[in-house]
């Protein structure tokens, strides 16, 4: 069955990719072993995250990005995750409809998941998934998280580029900026600038940049007689950001009205330039060898929970310590510790049968 399913994906057909995707996301028979073979395919496209707080316009600023990606001939597929249905268990709002410019672009495809209680931003299995988009042969892909919050800072980990969107009512700028987007962001971009506000959120993002950074002190003098516009951390933020031949990446605040493609190109323009940037530094084989630890710890640990809690013997070890538990003659962490001791077979090699 996988040796015909990959006939067809080599092939580029789209119902086998829609095929694979829906093995891997649901973890179903054969997923494993259907990841193992695309593997020496992967790391051709470039993934790109975009993440922000609910409302920022990311499915907006995602269909624009599409579109001309598009038209410069590339190949495009998005990954859109969105909160879990609590009676399917399904993607709750559907990006598909958001996106309905690009949807039926051939060229394109998108994939709604459902985050299925994961913490990060992003569904348990979007990794898997990039991976299969990326074997495909896309030139990008567009990974878009749900509305993030202080824990929801997986895309980092995911992406090669990550772009983190905010807007002018998003309430307290720095409030937001303490969610750890800061150390997350490549590239920011402020939507729907046009209303009020926008401006303002560009300067403290660049003044942010500018203080994390150090910018303004450097080669100031320590007298008096300090020129305080050359020791503004705003503008030395943008002008970092600017300089192409920086030895350091310093993330640009861009400015979007994404509902009329404003300020899009300028945004692709960055990305282009912060890849140039990963290549020449070194950071982009990093951060794709970074990916590959994570990706085995996951699995790690997730054969890990599967064999140690599903095994019968576990629970009723477990229930037997209760009772010192309670009498406070044991605890917690001293448990833990003899049961890892005794599972040892239980976390040994597998015999197959959760491949």
């Amino acid at each position: 069955m996988i040796d015909r399913l990959l006939e067809d994906f080599a092939a580029r057909r789209a119902p086998a990719l829609a095929r694979a995707v829906s093995i891997v996301e649901n973890r179903r028979s054969g997923a494993e072993a259907l990841l193992a073979k695309l593997h020496p395919r992967i790391n051709r496209a470039r993934r790109i995250g975009l993440t922000g707080p609910p409302g920022a316009g990311k499915s907006t600023v995602t269909m624009q990005m599409a579109r001309l990606f598009r038209e410069a001939g590339l190949t495009v597929g998005v990954i859109a995750v969105d909160p879990t249905s609590p009676f399917s268990g399904g993607a709750l709002l559907g990006d598909r409809v958001r996106m309905e410019a690009v949807a039926l672009d051939p060229g394109v495809f998108i994939r709604s998941m459902a985050t299925r209680g994961s913490l990060g931003g992003l569904s348990s299995a979007t990794r898997d998934v990039c991976d299969v988009l990326d074997a495909f042969g896309f030139d990008r892909i567009l990974i878009e998280t749900v509305g993030v919050g202080q824990s929801e800072l997986e895309i980092a980990h995911t992406a090669d580029s990550s772009v983190v969107i905010l807007v002018p009512e998003s309430g307290d700028s720095i409030q937001t900026l303490k969610a750890g987007l800061m150390e997350i962001a490549d590239i920011f971009a402020v939507n729907k600038c046009d209303r009020p506000g926008g401006e303002r959120l560009v300067h403290e993002l660049e003044l942010m940049l500018g203080l994390r950074g150090g910018e303004s002190l450097q080669n100031v003098p320590a007298h008096h007689g300090v020129d305080l516009r050359a020791a503004n951390p705003a503008r030395a933020a943008r002008k970092a950001a600017a300089d192409a031949t920086a030895g350091q990446w310093t993330p640009p605040v861009l400015k979007l009205v994404a509902k009329d493609a404003a300020g899009i190109p300028e945004l692709i323009t960055a990305l282009d330039k912060h890849f140039v940037y990963l290549e020449s530094s070194g950071a982009l084989r990093e951060r794709r060898r970074q990916r590959l630890r994570d990706r085995v710890r996951d699995a790690v640990d997730h054969r890990v929970r599967a064999r140690l809690w599903g095994a019968p013997s576990t629970a009723a070890w477990v229930d037997d310590q209760m009772s010192a538990l309670e009498a406070g003659t044991t605890a917690p962490l001293a448990v833990a510790d003899t049961l890892l001791s005794r599972s040892v077979q239980l976390l040994g090699p597998s015999d197959g049968a959760d491949s």
